[in-house]
């Protein structure tokens, strides 16, 4: 059997042929790619596939090379292939061996280019006049010369192309778009877009253009986006976009001004400033170009003129696409034909309607003739009858033009005659009526603003658009800090869409805005303004951790570390979630954790895994960080500590910076004595240690650090067996102080409690202040309290002590790592502790300590004077612990506003021996001061007072103002001398409700001196020992006369002589009513007579105020006799007490009206008359 199997073998056998070979491909980089052939022969082939001469197997590289054998066919498929290879194979059985092979082209093509933009151009602020540029940086991979991407630069998604005012740039690496000179046409949202085959990579960002500053203080910002329409031979519309005017008034006019080409004369068009923001300008040059440009007008001034336009041909439009076909070489043949004079134009019409002019248009007439054509317009107002010709100087040559001075609301129909060198034609139809009026109103306000948040520096505005907005250019929006009443423009130029994204603010602070729509016609009233919105960052996802570390591992689990998210999101992270898997493996395992530090369980020994962590907040769950590195699960025995983890760093400043950073899990054999910290610059490879001793603290001040240099750091615990496992390296910082950062300040508030203070304006709702002692956060709440409110946090000493000395520092949450420090030493500890007993424990400053003073008539002042006393303050005497209150023996005072306290006592006695002491009291604070009088001082100061109070009533009388004294004269005679000063007197009249009282004041008084009053009988006589008086009851015309005081001495008598005869007071004879009622918007008029010797004077009062008189209020007096009031149209609120004051040297009176104003229709008020007298006035 086995001879006759061999023997049919032999005769069946072939040696291997290739019936399907291999063929030559060119595929796209990373594709994947099957190589095929076909082969047959007996016995079956062995193929085998080389590579580079290299044998293939499925186990040289996994996963990227699959073989198979079926029927024949051979298949060697290879996963994302990169480069130009040549592969061949063996064929083989026991006859023959067969090669084959086929290579890969060097020449290959890409179905994708990679684009990363690295450095973006942000939200960019510029002004008028200055240069700039945007750019941005990207790495291109595979950067190919001829598959080179494109990139494209839009504003507002309109195309940018190069010009006079931009360049565009785009190689090694970045791309740019320069602006030569800045205006506000150069305002809007600008998109870079890196066009490849395979896809677009974009970004985009705002540039804001603001007005140079103005020509003339208050005058407006330059108008923008100057265009011309419908040009023709010796015609073209300019329109433009008015400026925004915040604390300007508002723009009442424009200007526009034209520039031939290739001249610097520029020429303005209209004399009266034009109020939309469209002009029609004439009078242009056939075939010559022109540029325009517009200025705004306000009340303060003119603006600085716009960008000019862009040039424009004065051309009949049929002759310029004749020239531009003409140029790209087209032909055009007419056939005029034999028409000499052209006939009239057709299709009159209002192309546009304004207040101040109406622009004609009309088709030229058919035929037309070979002649150049003319134009010539008549109007006529409706009704008239009668037709002027308008452009009778100067022909039109265009089919279009402006007609100006007509008037506003009147009808006016128009004709249009053509003409050439021919002749005239008939007149056109004649047009419907039209009056001139603007088509386009202006705009109403912009509805509901609502402000939310966005960013830090940001918040998006959103309205309702107005009802009556027809063809609007756009919005402005303006924004102000609550508070400040001062409002700024954010955009330059309309923009419009009513959603805006306001850029530039402060962060924390609270912003209102307002809006307003914008058309030809001008900008319309503000809208209402929004809720104020504090500025800060909208909720969004946590941002990703990062630095995940292993921080010790006992061969079924891994501690991880990882840093937190450098944004929250706005909100608190709620927890993270761990993702797990082993090397190799494709499904990732999910686990949720709260702490930023986590045992992972259930891991198999001497596995690799990787790990991603995601946190989560309230909005929801953010991005994973990057996979972890593989770590693999075995025990660690090494003697030396785990790695440090959770490295932060705090206060960056110029050349210093604080790094934290959290002990090692894994302690080693021993516990940790200390820690290592090294740095160094980011493009350096030699690390430089810090400290050349260990510290035990877990933070480190790090000094003598170069300033605008970027560092990394790396911390090493250190125990008794050596230095351990070095921590991940910290992210780069660069030493140059955050803008805006505050330091901790220290104080002492209202209550005397002394606090460490820290503001942030970077602080979200989210974030956290946290305050730390040593760099150990504070929780001896028996010894500290915090208060935090909005971005202001503040630590309270509760009983400072000693033990408070040390470093304090603050870091705040969710923002770009603001934190600081504050070294409270022992200077600093006492200075506090003062400020704070001294608020705690006030007192009154004083100037002066209570003293005593004495007067001439013997009185004792006692008086003390503070540095400042509040109207509150309070106070009290204290005589041998007994307080003295004022009266007529101890007359006390106080004048709060000099601070001066005293009080005086008329007569020192031998009782008033003791200690005076005076208590003072002003909110907290208090004082006081004492003065001891007893033995031999109080009997000084006694025997003083009498002295003084016996010289004083020694010379009330006849005294010897010098005593008696002698000198020798020239004539040798002895002369005695002595002064002796006598007694003054001083009379004066009082009117008195019982009459009139003659007084005479002395100055010395003793009982047994004389006094007498003459020439009254009803009198009452009295006095004391100062003052004399004499009483006359009821006086009448009996009692004038001349009245004698006397009084007499011992020695002789002394008189003085009133005289009361002759004189007459002034006073009101009659005519005055007691009530007045009156009707309103009648005349009242007050007359009385007056009497008086001399005249008296008359002044009238309302509610006992001087009337201020007017044109509705006139007084008079006529011969000194007849006094008037007159008030004319009177209303209700004349209504009131009237009264006229009668004076003269010798007294007066004053007599009362009462007036009352009623209504139409209203009821008499029912006044019952006063039975008031006149009320006497005393003598001057």
């Amino acid at each position: 059997m086995a001879l006759e199997r061999y023997a049919v073998e032999e005769s069946i056998s072939r040696a291997p042929e290739i019936l399907v070979r291999l063929r030559s491909h060119t595929v796209w980089e990373k594709m994947s790619v099957s190589l095929c052939f076909t082969v047959q022969g007996f016995p079956t082939p062995v193929v085998q596939w080389y590579k580079n001469e290299a044998l293939i197997t499925p186990a040289s590289e996994p996963g990227k090379y699959r073989i198979e054998s079926k029927y024949g066919v051979h298949v060697l498929e290879i996963n994302r292939h990169y480069a130009c290879t040549k592969y061949n194979l063996l064929v083989s059985n026991c006859l023959m061996i067969s090669p084959c092979s086929v290579p890969f082209p060097l020449d290959v093509c890409f179905t994708h280019i990679d684009v990363r933009l690295l450095e973006k151009f942000g939200v960019t602020f510029g002004m008028e006049g200055e240069t700039l540029t945007l750019k941005c940086s990207m790495l291109i991979t595979p950067e190919l010369t001829r598959l080179r991407p494109r990139a494209e630069w839009y504003r507002d998604d309109v195309l940018i192309k190069e010009s006079k005012w931009t360049n565009l740039f785009f190689g090694e690496g970045q791309a740019a778009l320069s602006f030569t000179h800045l205006n506000k046409d150069d305002e809007g949202l600008y998109t870079l877009r890196v066009v490849t085959k395979g896809g677009v990579n974009e970004h985009r960002a705002f540039l804001f253009v603001r007005d140079a500053d103005a020509l003339v203080m208050g005058a407006p910002g330059a108008p923008m986006d100057v265009k011309c329409h419908d040009a023709n031979r010796d015609y073209v519309i300019v329109t433009w976009k008015p400026p925004n005017t915040v604390e300007e008034s508002p723009v009442f006019g424009y200007f526009v001004d034209r520039c031939e080409v290739g001249t610097e004369n520029w020429v303005q068009c209209n004399d009266a400033p034009v109020k939309i923001c469209k002009y029609p300008v004439t009078g242009l040059l056939e075939g010559r170009s022109y540029m325009f440009r517009v200025r705004a007008v306000n009340k303060a001034g003119i603006s600085r003129h716009s960008r000019v336009s862009d040039p424009v041909a004065a051309l009949d439009p049929v002759d310029l696409d004749r020239l531009q076909s003409r140029w790209v070489g087209s032909l055009f043949i007419t056939s005029p034909g034999d028409v000499h004079i052209p006939g009239p134009p057709t299709n009159v019409h209002a192309s546009e309607t304004s207040k101040t002019y109406v622009v004609l248009s009309w088709d030229p007439p058919v035929p037309r003739g070979k002649e150049p054509l003319m134009y010539f317009i008549e109007k006529s107002m409706v009704g008239s009858g009668s037709w002027q010709r308008v452009n009778a100087q100067v022909a039109v040559k265009s089919p279009r033009y402006a007609v100006f001075d007509l008037i506003e609301g009147k009808s006016y129909v128009f004709r249009v005659l053509s003409a050439n060198k021919h002749g005239i034609s008939d007149p056109s139809e004649i047009t419907p009526p039209i009056q001139a009026q603007d088509t386009t109103a202006l705009p109403s306000a912009p509805g509901r603003v609502v402000g939310t948040r966005n960013t830090r520096t940001s918040v998006v505005v959103q309205w309702d658009k107005p009802k009556h907005g027809e063809d609007l250019f756009g919005y402005y929006i303006d924004y102000s800090v609550v508070g400040s009443n001062h409002w700024e423009s954010s955009n330059h130029k309309p923009i419009k869409y009513n959603r805006f994204v306001v850029h530039g603010l402060d962060t924390g602070e609270k912003y209102i805005f307002r809006v307003k729509a914008v058309n030809a016609i001008g900008t319309s009233e503000n809208s209402q303004e929004s809720e104020p919105i504090t500025v800060q960052a909208a909720l969004t996802c946590p941002s990703y951790p990062y630095g995940i570390t292993l921080l010790n591992c006992d061969g079924h689990s891994m501690t991880l570390g990882w840093k937190l998210p450098r944004f929250s999101g706005g909100s608190p992270v709620l927890g993270y979630y761990i993702d797990k898997r082993e090397a190799h493996h494709r499904n990732w395992h999910e686990l949720f954790v709260f702490a930023s530090s986590e045992k992972v369980e259930d891991l198999t020994e001497n596995s690799f895994y990787e790990f991603k962590i995601a946190a989560t907040n309230i909005v929801g769950i953010g991005q994973p960080s990057d996979p972890s590195e593989h770590f693999k699960c075995e025990t660690w025995t090494m003697p030396e500590p785990g790695p440090c983890y959770d490295l932060t760093v705090c206060e960056v400043r110029n050349t210093s910076l604080v790094l934290l950073w959290k002990a090692p899990v894994y302690t080693g054999s021993s516990s940790i004595t200390g820690y290592f910290v090294d740095y160094k610059e980011v493009d350096v490879e030699e690390w430089s240690t810090a400290n050349e001793k260990t510290t035990s603290h877990h933070y480190l001040k790090v000094s003598d650090l170069h300033e605008g240099k970027t560092y990394v750091f790396k911390v090493r615990a250190v125990n008794e067996a050596g230095i351990g496992k070095s921590s991940e390296v910290s992210e780069p910082v660069l030493m140059e102080p955050r803008p805006g950062t505050k330091e901790i300040f220290s104080g002492v508030d209202e209550e005397g409690n002394i606090y460490l203070a820290f503001d942030c304006k970077e602080a979200t709702d989210a974030s956290e202040f946290t305050w730390c002692k040593s760099y150990e956060e504070i929780d001896d709440t028996d010894k500290f309290n915090i208060e935090t409110s909005g971005d202001h946090s503040k630590l309270y000493f509760k009983n400072p002590d000693k033990s408070d000395l040390g470093t304090y520092s603050i870091a705040v949450t969710d923002t770009d790592g603001a934190s600081s420090s504050f070294v409270m030493d022992e200077e600093e500890f006492e200075r506090l502790l003062a400020l704070s007993h001294e608020i705690k424990n006030p007192t009154i400053p004083l100037k002066t300590e209570l003293a005593y003073e004495l007067f001439d008539k013997g009185e004792v002042r006692f008086w003390l004077q503070a540095e400042h006393l509040s109207p509150d303050a309070t106070f009290r005497f204290v005589i041998n612990d007994q307080e003295v209150e004022n009266n007529d023996r101890h007359k006390i005072s106080c004048d709060r506003s000099a601070g001066i306290i005293d009080m005086v006592m008329d007569r020192f006695t031998i009782e008033n021996e003791g200690t005076y002491t005076v208590q003072i009291q002003d909110g907290k604070a208090k004082n006081q001061s004492s003065l001891v009088l007893i033995g031999d001082a109080f009997k000084a100061v006694l025997a003083e007072a009498e002295f003084q109070r016996k010289e004083y009533l020694r010379k009330q009388g006849p005294h010897f103002h010098e005593y008696l004294s002698w000198e020798v004269t020239e004539d040798c005679e002895v002369l005695l001398i002595c002064k002796v000063r006598k007694h003054l007197e001083i009379q004066v009249i009082h009117c008195t409700p019982d009459g009139i009282r003659l007084q005479c004041s002395l100055k010395y008084y003793m009982e047994e001196m004389k006094v007498n009053w003459y020439q009254s009988e009803k009198m009452r006589i009295g006095g004391s020992e100062e003052v004399a008086w004499m009483q006359i009851c009821e006086p009448t015309e009996k009692d004038k006369g001349k009245y004698t005081f006397e009084i007499f001495d011992g020695k002789e008598s002394h008189k003085r002589i009133l005289d009361l005869s002759g004189q007459d007071r002034g006073k009101v004879i009659g005519g005055l009513p007691d009530v007045v009622t009156i009707m309103e918007k009648k005349t009242l008029n007050l007359t009385c007579s007056v009497f008086g010797n001399p005249d008296p004077e008359v002044v009238w009062f309302k509610n006992d105020k001087q009337l201020e008189l007017n044109e509705h209020l006139v007084v008079s007096l006529e011969q000194g006799k007849f006094a008037s009031l007159t008030i004319k149209g009177v209303s209700s609120e004349d209504s009131g007490k009237y009264s006229i004051n009668v004076k003269n040297k010798y007294g007066g009176e004053t007599v009362d009206v009462t007036v009352s104003v009623y209504g139409h229709g209203e009821k008499l008020p029912e006044i019952k008359p006063s039975q008031a007298k006149p009320r006497p006035i005393p003598p001057s």
